[in-house]
């Protein structure tokens, strides 16, 4: 292993040769000047500097000056601020413009080695420490799969998969990531029996261990908190647990988080089943029944989900007893999502004010059609950072920051997740079945009875059928339905890409949160 190369500028440098000495001993390489124009010649010129320590009192250009310059040019090399200035405004100046460290003189040997163990050693220290904590994590989520787990526990068990798969993100540990994964595929495994055990029994209204699922979301976790406080209900479509746990830090630094909790999204886990259930407060054949101009099946022609405003209308109606004075609006182009952030204040007039937003989506089908957006989102960690850096950049987030300024109640919530496929699995179907890649609805479907769960009598399931010999297939795990036609062609076109409508953790365990502004 090389040298850690080292520049260290200060005007008294001469002074500093024990200091020097000790890392020398310790197997360090010290570059030493003694101003700022140097250090930033030697940053130019050598492209090996490890560190850098910066004296903040340097005659010519100030440890400051000289920081904001090399910054410009090396923006991840850590710098470490050494200097007899303690004023308060000389510490924030050096924190904003991205310091790793800051010392006081004078410096024993020492406390400058801890420095640099923190930061050259960090990224090992946390990955040796992420490893060992999940090998003795490992057979308890292993023992915990194996039992006979009811809704709350595999809730637990799919957060605490989420939060070590994080944890892995951030250390790196990509031999114990390979592990975890296999770990979460054993999970959807085991989950996708449980939901094929147990959902029909969830849609019996007095079944008291049934979950809050899509058709009773807004009737148990948003209609009740309705006060005098205005409320804004955040629809992103196709957010993930795993997604919200990235934007959670950023919302938190404007809003306290009330209530964190969960809901499953019906089947298909898809927009126009699990959203039109949201806003309907029915499941989709009551919707098919009572409002049969506002739905279309999959065969039909035109917008799945057009009449949203109109269900939600038509719920409000029927459980809250008050009136209440109530806005919709669909954000799906950049020009609707500036329109929104410029006037956002203007429903600070109503009792609930729901937001449906499709980036999340859109993200995620995009990025099966667009070869860049493959590379950027090749995997969930990369899925992640997307969501993260789409939100931080997004008009979205500034009209946030607007109404966090009042007294407002948000509840953030989706109608459904995705997954990651890569595992087909073969279906045969007339020219009328659908074509979504995790579920399939149609007439004298043939498929493989390991990798599905199939509703031969959609009302059951509180699906309506097209015709008298319509059944329903969902994909479990991470299998994606092919045709025999061209299979190896979409086979490798569509594995690795994320897709909804199945059963999985990922597409049914969803996020419902409550926060207050600050």
């Amino acid at each position: 292993m090389s040298k850690i190369t080292i520049l260290w500028a200060d005007d008294e440098i001469n002074l500093l040769k024990p200091q020097i000495m000790f890392l020398e001993k310790k197997d360090y390489k010290i570059i030493q000047v003694s101003n700022g124009h140097d250090a930033i010649d030697e940053c130019k010129e050598n492209p090996d500097i490890d560190v850098i320590f910066l004296d903040e009192s340097m005659p010519g250009l100030t440890g400051l000056e000289t920081l904001e310059k090399i910054r410009a040019f090396k923006t991840l090399t850590p710098i470490v601020m050494i200097t007899k200035n303690e004023a308060e405004n000389v510490m924030e100046e050096a924190i904003g413009a991205q310091i790793t460290d800051y010392l006081i003189k004078p410096v024993n040997p020492n406390q400058i080695l801890l420095t640099l163990k923190k930061i050259i050693d960090n990224t090992r220290l946390v990955k040796e420490k992420v490893t060992t904590d999940y090998q003795q994590e490992f057979r308890n989520i292993s023992m915990r799969i194996g039992d006979r787990l009811d809704i709350p526990e595999w809730v637990d068990v799919y957060k605490n998969i989420i939060k070590w798969e994080m944890k892995m993100d951030a250390s790196k540990s990509k031999q114990m990531g390979e592990i975890l994964s296999m770990q979460k595929t054993e999970a959807n495994k085991t989950f996708s029996k449980f939901v094929e055990n147990n959902y029909l029994d969830w849609l019996d209204s007095n079944n008291p261990d049934s979950p809050t699922m899509s058709y009773n979301l807004l009737r148990n976790k948003v209609f009740p908190k309705l006060d005098d406080t205005p409320t804004f209900f955040l629809l992103l479509d196709n957010l993930r647990y795993d997604q919200w746990m990235v934007l959670k830090p950023i919302i938190s630094e404007l809003f306290k988080i009330k209530e964190e909790d969960n809901f499953f999204s019906i089947l298909p886990t898809t927009t126009q089943y699990s959203r039109n259930s949201i806003f309907a407060g029915l499941m989709p054949e009551d919707i098919n029944q009572y409002y049969p101009t506002w739905w279309k099946n999959d065969v039909d022609q035109g917008g799945k989900n057009l009449h949203e405003h109109d269900l939600l209308g038509e719920q409000i109606g029927r459980l809250i007893k008050k009136p209440i004075k109530f806005d919709y609006t669909k954000i799906t182009t950049i020009a609707k999502a500036k329109n929104l952030n410029d006037t956002i204040l203007n429903y600070m007039h109503n009792d609930l004010t729901v937001i449906v937003y499709n980036f999340i989506d859109m993200l995620s089908h995009a990025r099966t059609e667009m070869e860049v957006l493959k590379e950027l989102a090749g995997d969930e960690a990369a899925y992640r950072s997307l969501t993260k850096s789409w939100f931080l950049h997004s008009p979205l987030w500034s009209a946030l920051q607007k109404i966090a300024e009042k007294d407002v109640r948000l509840i953030i919530g989706t109608d459904h997740g995705t997954i990651r496929v890569n595992t087909p699995s073969k279906v045969v179907g007339d020219k009328d079945t659908t074509t979504n890649l995790r579920y399939k609805t149609g007439k004298n479907l043939k498929y493989s009875n390991k990798d599905v769960l199939a509703i031969r009598d959609p009302k059951k399931a509180g699906l309506p059928r097209t015709n008298m010999s319509s059944s329903f297939i969902f994909a479990k795990e991470d299998k994606y339905f092919l045709y025999p036609n061209n299979y190896n062609h979409y086979n490798n076109y569509y594995r690795n890409t994320f897709q909804h409508g199945g059963i999985s953790m990922e597409e049914i365990i969803c996020p419902i949160i409550e926060l207050r502004s600050k």
